[in-house]
C-alpha cells in the first residue's frame, strides 16, 4: 500500500528532499518517521510511506501542488494535515487563508482528488495548537485554528472520509506532561507529540483496513 502524507512543517519536519523516497532521511524527524516504524511492525515491507509535507504550506499551497506531489504518485491512501499556517500567516504577515476560503479550497482539493483517484482512501487530520513560544504572544488569535478544525471534521463527514481528531488528545496529554514537551513552540512536535499524532493516525488507519 502506497501512502502519501501531505501537509506543512509538522509533516515535513526537515525531511531530506534529495534522499529517495522510503529511505530514512526522506521521512524527516516527525510523525511520518514514527508512522513508518509502526507500519513496519504491523506488516514488514507492506507499506510505502512518501512524505510530501512542505514547511510553511497553507491549504492553497497544497492545492497548487496536488497533482505533482500526490496524484502523479498514484497512492492508495492520502493523509492530509493542514491548517495552522492558514491562521499563523495571517497573524505574522497578513497572508493567511480565512476560514471560508479554507473550506472552499479544501473542498476543491477533495473533490478533484476523488475524480482523479476514485478509489483512493483519504484521511483528514485535525489541525491543532498549544501554548508555546510561537503562539503565546497572539494565542487568542491562534485559537482560530479550532474553527479550521471544525471545517476539517465537517468535510470528512460530508465526503465520508476518515477524520483523525488531535486537539483534544493534545489538550489531555498536555495536562500530564506540559505543552512544551509535546509541541516545542506550540505548533511543531517534539518526539512525544509526533508519537501522539502517529498513535491517533494508526487508530484511524486500523478501521480503514479492516
Amino acid at each position: 500500500m502506497k501512502i502519501v502524507l501531505l501537509g506543512d512543517s509538522i509533516t515535513d519536519m526537515c525531511r531530506n528532499r534529495e534522499t529517495p523516497d522510503s529511505q530514512p532521511f526522506s521521512f524527516g524527524m516527525g510523525y511520518p518517521f514514527v508512522l513508518n516504524s509502526k507500519l513496519y511492525e504491523k506488516k514488514p515491507l507492506g507499506y510505502e510511506i512518501i512524505n510530501r509535507g512542505i514547511s510553511g504550506n497553507r491549504i492553497v499551497d497544497v492545492y497548487a501542488r496536488i497533482k505533482k506531489d500526490c496524484w502523479n504518485l498514484q497512492p492508495d491512501l492520502i493523509s492530509i494535515l493542514i491548517g495552522v499556517n492558514d491562521v499563523w500567516h495571517e497573524i505574522e504577515s497578513e497572508n493567511g487563508v480565512d476560514v471560508e476560503r479554507y473550506e472552499k479550497v479544501y473542498s476543491m482539493l477533495i473533490e478533484d482528488t476523488l475524480k482523479v483517484l476514485p478509489n483512493v482512501k483519504i484521511m483528514l487530520l485535525e489541525p491543532f495548537v498549544l501554548h508555546g513560544t510561537a503562539t503565546d504572544e497572539s494565542f487568542d488569535r491562534f485559537l482560530a485554528v479550532k474553527e479550521y478544525a471544525k471545517v476539517v471534521k465537517k468535510l470528512a463527514d460530508k465526503y465520508c472520509l476518515t477524520f483523525v481528531p488531535l486537539q483534544d488528545r493534545f489538550d489531555q496529554e498536555s495536562k500530564k506532561v506540559g505543552d512544551s514537551n509535546l509541541l516545542y513552540d506550540g505548533v511543531h512536535p517534539m518526539i512525544a507529540g509526533s508519537t501522539l499524532i502517529a498513535n491517533e493516525w494508526m487508530k484511524a488507519f486500523e478501521k480503514i483496513i479492516k
